[in-house]
């Protein structure tokens, strides 16, 4: 079993792993082949510190940030996480709430137990991500109904053209399985406080793509639309997904220069530099090692955001302080969740917010203006 470092965020683990069946603690936990890039994600961060700095006025500290055409109190944004909702019965709606009252960027995942109308509808201006599918009919729809609902800003993933194995996921039969087997049902079954607090919805479903399959049932929904996933997408498809989108394109995944740049030449209004925390490529250099190359290329035309190995607010300072305009988290979120629902994600936030606060501070640092001011001479190579 691969153990990475929670940082922060590992109280809440610890209590999601003992509160979720197995089923759903290892999708969380879990990374493609043999998870090095998940390893490889976290320690990459140790070989940078931030440089202490004294004789500075930090009385007060300032940690809101401007990123994809958003005003945030922190440089934060939680990530999309496929079936989130199935982690507690306050679902991606309450990680949402938890978002918007903690003034942190939030995105919703196309595999949402929640519909993105529902997420959409508690404020906060969500983004949402939206893969395309080989029925581009299918995606104008989903972008339709995005702009009804009122998201303004989309983001599509550019690195799932393949689902590679997670051994994890394998072997408990995630998604591999049209119904629950028997193994899966006992394991639910174990778990009875999670359990009665899924049943408070109803049989969920993904709720997201509901408009789309006849499946019934999480596993065999997810198994149907994830092999509707166009493998097919370059260029010429993002330029058409431009083309169909008048609001924020964001592009998650770009882990090559060369791909900063043709999303930029394709009308992207954002990138976002990320491995899939370590669920897709493995091995992959991790997403901060390759951060400074991408920053240079896109030379301040586009905002950047960091994600994958975030767990400390040292990370979110290093993130910054290489190019980044803000980080996103996904697994810290979803411990969060699935340890103490809406409350627990709003904790989460702020715990972090506090680490960069604390950081930035003891760096003489007043703000993230400071900070990018400053650039790498702020950190030290370890």
């Amino acid at each position: 079993m691969t153990v990475v470092d929670d940082g922060a965020f590992s109280g809440f683990a610890e209590r999601a792993r003992q509160r979720l069946p197995r089923l759903f603690a290892d999708y969380v936990d879990g990374g493609a082949h043999g998870e090095r890039t998940m390893v490889r994600n976290r320690a990459a961060f140790g070989k940078w510190g931030v440089v202490p700095r004294g004789l500075r006025d930090v009385s007060r500290i300032e940690t809101g940030v401007r990123c994809f055409g958003q005003d945030w109190a922190a440089p934060i944004m939680l990530a999309p996480v496929g079936f989130a909702g199935m982690l507690h019965s306050d679902r991606e709606t309450g990680a949402a709430r938890a978002a918007k009252c903690s003034g942190a960027g939030f995105a919703v995942s196309t595999f949402s137990i929640d519909a993105m109308e529902d997420v959409a509808a508690v404020g906060g201006k969500p983004f949402a991500q939206i893969y395309v599918f080989r029925d581009r009919d299918l995606t104008r729809d989903m972008l339709a109904r995005a702009e009804s609902c009122g998201i303004e800003g989309i983001i599509v993933t550019i690195d799932t053209a393949i689902t590679p194995v997670r051994e994890r996921d394998v072997r408990n039969g995630f998604r591999h399985l049209a119904r629950p087997s028997v193994r899966q049902m006992i394991g639910l079954a174990g778990r009875p406080r999670w359990s009665v607090g899924m049943l408070k919805h109803g049989m969920p479903l993904i709720g997201n793509l509901r408009p789309y399959t006849i499946v019934r049932g999480v596993m065999g929904q997810a198994r149907e639309m994830a092999a509707q996933i166009d493998p097919t997408l370059d260029q010429v498809g993002l330029e058409w997904l431009r083309s169909e989108w008048k609001g924020q394109l964001i592009v998650k995944g770009v882990m090559h220069p060369d791909d900063a740049r043709l999303s930029l030449d394709a009308g992207a209004d954002g990138l976002i530099v990320s491995n899939h925390g370590g669920r897709q490529m493995d091995p992959s250099p991790a997403a901060i090692e390759v951060l400074p190359r991408i920053a240079e290329v896109v030379g301040g035309r586009a905002d950047i955001v960091l994600d994958s190995g975030i767990r400390r607010g040292g990370d979110v300072v290093t993130a910054l302080a290489l190019g980044a305009t803000a980080v996103s988290v996904g697994r810290p979120w979803a411990w969060a969740l699935a340890a103490d629902g809406e409350r627990g994600v709003a904790s989460a936030i702020e715990a972090l917010t506090q680490e960069v606060r604390d950081v930035l501070g003891l760096a003489g640092l007043r703000d993230i203006a400071s900070l990018r001011a400053v650039g790498p001479c702020a950190l030290w190579r370890m």
